[in-house]
Formats: C-alpha cells, sequence, structure tokens
C-alpha cells in the first residue's frame, strides 16, 4: 500500500482523544523554567571528601578567594608607569581584593612593591584576587567589566579564571547549540520520511521525543539544581553541568529514535499490508512492545549504576539517561505513540505527490 495522499479527518470525524497521562509532561518539565547551567567544581564531591572541604574552607574561613583568581596576560611588553595605572584601577573595582603585578601589588589603589616573575619581554600578568565566591553572577560580571576596560599601554588583554571560562564556556556552547540541534532535528527527518514516507510521522516522533527530553532534563532539574532527593543521593544542589547536558541528550535522543523505529516498523508493515490505523498500532505494539520494554529495562538499569557515584554530575548523567530510557520506553512508546496515531488516523502516512515520487525511488524498505 502506497503512503496516504488525501488530507487530514474533518473536525467532526470519530477519532480518540489524548490520555491524561500526557498532561505528565509538561508538568515534569516546569523545573526547565528556572534552570541554570555551569560546569564542575569542588561542589560535584561529596561534603566529607578531604579536596572539598579544604576548597570550602578557603572561600568562607579565609579572605579573599585566593583559590580562584582572575589572571589576566597583556599580549604585549607593557612599561612600568601604565601597567601600574592599569592594577590600581582593577583594585578600585567593585569586590577586587588585591591585584598583583609587577609593578606592584594593589589593594584599593594603595601600592607594594610587585612580584618581578609577573613580568617577562613578552608580557605582563597580573592576578585579581576578589572577595566573591567562584561561579557567582557577580564575579561574572567583574570579569565582563575587567574585559570591557582598555589594556594597559595600548596592548589587548586575555582575561581567565573560573568564572571566565564558565562565561566562554556557555557561550562557545550556546552559540553552536542550535546549529547542532537543527542538524540533528533535519537527519532524523529526512530519514524516518525515507523510511515511513510519510512527513507527518517525522515530525510527530521529534515532538514526542522533545516532550520525553523536557520531562527527563526538568526532573534532572528538579533533583540535582532544585535539592530535591539531594540529601538522599548526597549531592549539593548546583546549577547543571552543561556539558554533561548536552552530552544527555544526545544520546537520550539517539535512544529514543532507536525505540521509535522499532516500535514503527512494525506498524507500518501492517499498515502497507492493508491493516486499518488501530489494527496496525494495536497489532504493532503487541509484536514489539515486550521487546522495546525488556531491552529498555536492562538498558536502564545498566545507566542507573552511575548513581552510585559519588561524583554528581556522573549521578545525573546516570540517572537521566535511565529515566529518560523508561520514560520512553513506557509512557511515550505505550501511551503518547498510540495515542496520536490513533488521534491522526490515515493522515499519519500523509505525504505530497511530489514527495510520494522521491519516496518511491529511494524509500529505505526490505524489498
Amino acid at each position: 500500500m502506497r503512503p496516504f495522499s488525501g488530507g487530514f479527518p474533518s473536525p467532526g470525524s470519530n477519532v480518540a482523544t489524548s490520555p491524561p497521562t500526557s498532561d505528565i509532561r509538561p508538568l515534569a518539565a516546569s523545573p526547565l523554567l528556572g534552570v541554570s547551567f555551569g560546569t564542575p567544581d569542588q561542589g560535584v564531591l561529596r561534603s566529607t571528601s578531604d579536596s572539598r572541604r579544604v576548597a570550602d574552607a578557603l572561600v568562607t574561613d579565609f579572605p579573599g578567594n585566593a583559590s580562584a583568581p582572575i589572571d589576566i596576560v597583556t599580549t604585549g611588553p607593557v612599561g612600568p608607569v601604565p601597567l601600574a595605572a592599569y592594577a590600581r584601577a582593577l583594585s578600585q573595582l567593585p569586590d577586587v581584593a588585591s591585584v598583583s603585578s609587577s609593578a606592584g601589588t594593589f589593594h584599593g589603589g594603595q601600592s607594594q612593591p610587585g612580584l618581578p616573575a609577573l613580568g617577562n619581554a613578552t608580557g605582563e600578568r597580573l592576578t585579581v584576587v576578589t572577595t566573591l565566591a567562584a561561579k557567582t553572577e557577580r564575579g561574572q560580571q567583574l570579569v565582563r567589566d575587567i574585559r570591557a576596560m582598555a589594556g594597559p599601554g595600548g596592548t589587548d588583554v586575555l582575561v581567565t579564571g573560573v568564572d571566565a571560562q564558565l562565561i566562554d564556556t556557555r557561550h562557545i556552547i550556546g552559540e553552536r547549540l542550535p546549529l547542532a540541534a537543527a542538524l540533528i532535528i533535519l537527519t532524523t527527518l529526512i530519514v524516518l520520511f525515507l523510511f515511513t514516507g510519510s512527513v507527518i510521522q517525522p515530525i510527530r516522533a521529534v515532538l514526542v521525543n522533545a516532550l520525553s527530553l523536557g520531562a527527563t532534563i526538568g526532573v534532572l532539574t528538579w533533583i540535582f539544581q532544585e535539592g530535591h532527593l539531594a540529601g538522599w543521593l548526597g549531592v549539593t544542589p548546583r546549577p547543571m553541568d552543561m556539558s554533561m547536558t548536552v552530552l544527555l541528550f544526545c544520546i537520550t535522543f539517539g535512544l529514543s529514535m532507536d525505540y521509535e523505529v522499532f516500535v514503527l516498523s512494525r506498524i507500518k508493515e501492517m499498515h502497507d499490508q492493508g491493516a486499518d490505523p488501530a489494527t496496525a498500532v494495536s497489532d504493532g505494539l503487541a509484536r514489539t512492545g515486550r521487546i522495546v520494554s525488556t531491552a529498555a529495562g536492562l538498558l536502564a538499569v545498566s545507566f542507573f549504576a552511575f548513581g552510585t557515584s559519588t561524583v554528581s554530575f556522573l549521578q545525573m548523567f546516570g540517572i537521566g539517561t535511565g529515566l529518560a530510557i523508561l520514560i520512553d520506553a513506557t509512557l511515550i512508546r505505550g501511551v503518547l505513540v498510540p495515542a496520536a496515531m490513533r488521534v491522526l488516523g490515515p493522515a499519519a502516512w500523509y505525504s505530497p505527490a511530489p514527495l510520494r515520487r522521491v519516496y518511491a525511488r529511494v524509500a529505505l524498505s526490505e524489498t
């Protein structure tokens, strides 16, 4: 049977409505409204570990956050006079405890003897110690303020440090993320079209998988950022690790599409044999449901094992991936997919005439 070529069901057609369980998705994804992203630091370790206790003590018990300074390097040599003026200006910024340079160490504009080792013939290094905890909004704003200042002696300056690295990491990942997401979605739409011959099935698959991912990351935000169950897991609430969240998205999206193909292949087989939409969906799920559920259960257990780690971002990855697999194999494949297929009816296999001719030439099939 060729892909459906007619119109969509009329408003008065007899179609089923989505089960009330579909309301779980927006509720589970709601913590994403307040999500924030960061990078790993000592906060990913248990509070009882020595390195975590020392790092916390440096921040809370000693003036000036010397464990996370802002380092500045000039792109060329600088004379002592402009270097001293620049260092003095830095020391007068809000929340700056001291600025060390080869021209002197400055506290609130007042200077002391400098460290000659911080300068050489190729450039100058300045170390800015702040009174702020690392990876705070005020600390990141201080980095932006320093980067906005003119360099000493007409040179440019390069600024790094914990807060600077966080700013740059967010920028680099965020800049490329829309392109990566677009390539993933476009490839998925093309491959699923070549597999099904429908333009509706690929869109439906991407949408329901987006709901699954949104629910999963929402639950992770609720646990690891907002702190629910943090005591039981032994983690410290902190911003979501950006790199691990992107990795989680890629892996779970790929796995969910695997299950999508397993289930959809049998439904399409029944549809091509002439079965009506309701029969194709029910028989297709009956023949693949147990296989998908068993495979998902085994894979989820493997990922949940990461939850026993003492490093929070590994716990987040394992729990998140295992949870996404279970949500996808049960609520998505068992509830939302058949409900969506039933609502769409014959329109689920719709494809315009030009694309039907393309599908007839390059379809992905067994024969």
